[in-house]
């Protein structure tokens, strides 16, 4: 019988959409073209062929190398793209995703990513026509609600502010807001202004939300509700700080 890795342990509904986005068996809520990507990023113009760093890596004549030949180079280290980046922040408020399962569901199912994460938000560093595929993949699935989660590579302020009348994540440099029942976004990831507005589809409703986060709270899904995780979230912190990670000195005392 084939194994099928298990990324989360635990029995709730937020383990289970942990584990799904991480083993990237995820639904497609809607569709973001590539020149609308392209216009969010701000990376460079739409339609503007990827800018190089070096020479395709065919063209280089490199010194022979087993390594080289072992590891298949991503299209955009091929390619000779230079490296950017794309950053999500996900509100507290029963956001699908949050930083470190975006960074674990990123490194897992990708090659040549660079994750990074902090309190409220999530960095992805590629090569750029890699870093575009990671982005747009997010972007369209259940891992994100345009209302509670959002692309923002400056002031990322807000994911833990109340929420706006309208239910939308607050934003100092309002990148992105609620018009009809679609969210747009008019403004690049780092709030430059663009030439038209970005349809980013329709929030999720509360009960949506509640059902697909990846949050634990104490007014949806406790943490201590789901007895399997905290086992092994305690396993993890006693083999950390008292063995270093050596099991085998634990089991001999």
């Amino acid at each position: 019988m084939a194994y099928k890795a298990q990324y989360y342990p635990g029995t709730t509904s937020v383990a289970e959409n942990r584990r799904k986005h991480m083993g990237h068996d995820l639904e497609k809520l809607r569709e973001i073209s590539d020149e609308d990507l392209t216009a969010i990023l701000g990376h460079r113009a739409p339609g503007q062929d990827y800018p190089s760093t070096h020479p395709p890596l065919a063209e280089m004549e490199e010194p022979p190398c087993p390594i080289r030949e072992l590891v298949e180079p991503t299209p955009g280290a091929k390619a000779g793209d230079r490296v950017r980046y794309v950053q999500f922040v996900d509100s507290m408020y029963n956001a699908p995703s949050v930083p470190y399962v975006r960074s674990y569901y990123a490194a897992i199912n990708f090659r040549g990513v660079d994750p990074g994460t902090l309190s409220g938000r999530q960095i992805v560093e590629a090569r750029e026509r890699d870093m575009e595929i990671v982005a747009k993949d997010q972007l369209e699935t259940e891992m994100t609600c345009p209302a509670r989660s959002s692309l923002r590579g400056a002031t990322v302020h807000g994911h833990s502010v109340r929420l706006q009348e309208d239910g939308v994540m607050f934003d100092m440099l309002d990148r992105a807001r609620l018009e009809g029942d679609v969210i747009i976004m008019d403004k690049d990831q780092v709030a430059i202004p663009l030439d038209r507005k970005v349809n980013l589809g329709k929030p999720m409703s509360e009960d949506e939300l509640a059902k697909r986060t990846t949050i634990y709270r104490v007014d949806n899904v406790p943490f201590r509700s789901d007895a399997e995780t905290v086992e092994w979230v305690q396993r993890v912190y006693l083999q950390r700080t008292q063995y270093g990670f050596r099991p085998g000195v634990e089991k001999a005392q």
